[in-house]
């Protein structure tokens, strides 16, 4: 169904049922939390659209060789799910090689990273949600 919801709970915000990626806001990010490269996010939902539950859900894609610096989540959770390429994850204990349809979880109080070592960019949708 296209168009506007109806009975939106999120009556300040203006709600599309269906977005296309080229809707998307996007921006990219160097050196994204001291890591390498460039990262290119393109938001899916805004945290408004999460129902200020989580602060990102968006599609990041890291060029082979980019990656995420090593960072910490405090009061919140991020979920990578790998769409395309290959990673190299570091959960702050291990390094484990990452492909698509792989999903990891960095809860509250644990840190990770994440590189692309393929041949093709890496991409991945993110999820941040609050605890």
């Amino acid at each position: 169904m296209h168009g506007i919801l109806k009975n939106n709970p999120l009556k300040e915000v203006n709600i599309e049922m269906i977005r296309r990626i080229e809707d998307c806001e996007s921006e990219i990010i160097e050196n994204m939390r001291g890591g390498d490269g460039c990262v290119t996010k393109e938001v899916l939902l805004t945290p408004a659209e999460l129902y200020d539950k989580g602060r990102l859900y968006a599609v990041l894609s890291l060029e082979p060789g980019a990656s995420i610096g090593y960072h910490i989540h405090e009061g919140e959770m991020e979920s990578y799910h790998i769409i395309g390429g290959i990673a190299e994850y570091y959960d702050g204990e291990e390094t484990v090689t990452l492909r698509p349809s792989d999903t990891t979880l960095t809860p509250d109080g644990e840190g990770h990273s994440i590189k692309s070592i393929g041949d093709v960019p890496l991409v991945l949708i993110a999820q941040i949600i609050y605890k």
